[in-house]
């Protein structure tokens, strides 16, 4: 999870409070339906906390909801890399995927993603929706 690390004021631009203050306020956004803005103060956590996974998905998750499919790919992916059995970062790099239409590498991580968990609808639904657009 994220720690608060003192990275409070750093900069004119940096929003008041420790980076789990950012988090928080991240998701709140996110699940109020505002992800852009959900990207301007998860971006500061993510500056900060680099290597947190919780941030860099909340990132992601924004970035997708906003349309910017090309960075929530790159946020999954970071996920994927440290962490290669992380299916939810597999199932959001797969969407992200699909969505820039690289299809052929959408399907593969939706396969793993799958395969993980084969039991979750919501990870078949999307293999078959971007397995039937690849054709």
């Amino acid at each position: 999870m994220v720690q608060g690390s003192g990275h409070g004021q750093d900069s004119p631009g940096t929003p008041g409070g420790e980076v789990y203050d950012w988090y928080q306020r991240g998701l709140n956004l996110l699940e109020s339906g505002s992800p852009a803005a959900a990207i301007q103060v998860l971006e500061h956590a993510a500056a900060a906390e680099p290597s947190s996974r919780s941030v860099r998905e909340a990132l992601a998750r924004a970035q997708y909801g906003a349309k910017r499919y090309a960075e929530a790919a790159e946020n999954f992916r970071l996920i994927v890399e440290a962490d290669p059995a992380e299916d939810y970062a597999l199932f959001g790099l797969g969407l992200a995927l699909t969505r820039t239409g690289r299809l052929a590498e959408a399907v593969e991580h939706l396969a793993l993603a799958c395969a993980m968990c084969p039991d979750n609808k919501h990870y078949a639904t999307a293999l078959r929706h971007a397995r039937a657009r690849k054709g």
